[in-house]
């Protein structure tokens, strides 16, 4: 009897211990791309901070929670960035952050896996699914991914000269 309260406990601290890491906002670049009026227009978010909790031998365990200051956002053009700062687009006053948070992760094509989550942007919650590899690091894990939406469905931009489809690339450097 002794033996089997033994394995149960031993399967349960197991689970528990996932290793637990934080993005480190230093290492780590988030971009994005848009078109307006048919030219590539590029940028990047910072203040980037969360949990990420992850194990390649247990995907399905993984979790991830994780945030970007709004106000961060930097196309090198300050008359732009102030404009997407304001209420039409990011509204950055009102709504600070950006945040992904996994519903599900899971094993993809051999050396990926599959992310699947909420990404909320000015309240707007929209599920987005996307591959991402996890290469390990000294005392971590460097993962990247990407992935697009519509800017429409998290009402950023009204009526605008730009594109509905915004490309979102990650790499993220977890310890």
């Amino acid at each position: 009897m002794r033996e089997w309260i033994i394995v149960i406990l031993s399967v349960f601290t197991a689970r528990e211990g996932i290793a637990q890491f934080q993005p480190q906002a230093a290492a780590s670049t988030i971009q994005f791309k848009i078109k307006n009026l048919g030219f590539n227009v590029t940028g990047s978010l910072g203040g980037l901070a969360g949990q990420v909790r992850f194990d390649p031998a247990h995907p399905e365990e993984a979790t991830f929670d994780v945030t970007v200051e709004a106000g961060t956002i930097n196309t090198d053009n300050g008359m732009r960035d102030d404009h997407l700062r304001g209420e039409s687009y990011f509204n950055v006053q009102r709504y600070p952050r950006i945040r992904l948070v996994s519903t599900r992760i899971g094993a993809h094509k051999k050396g990926s896996y599959l992310f699947t989550g909420q990404l909320t942007i000015k309240d707007h919650i929209k599920e987005v699914s996307f591959p991402f590899t996890a290469a390990e690091t000294a005392g971590g894990y460097r993962f990247m991914g990407g992935f697009t939406i519509n800017r429409k469905d998290f009402d950023i931009g009204g009526f605008s000269s730009i594109s509905n489809e915004l490309e979102v690339s990650l790499d993220v450097i977890a310890k």
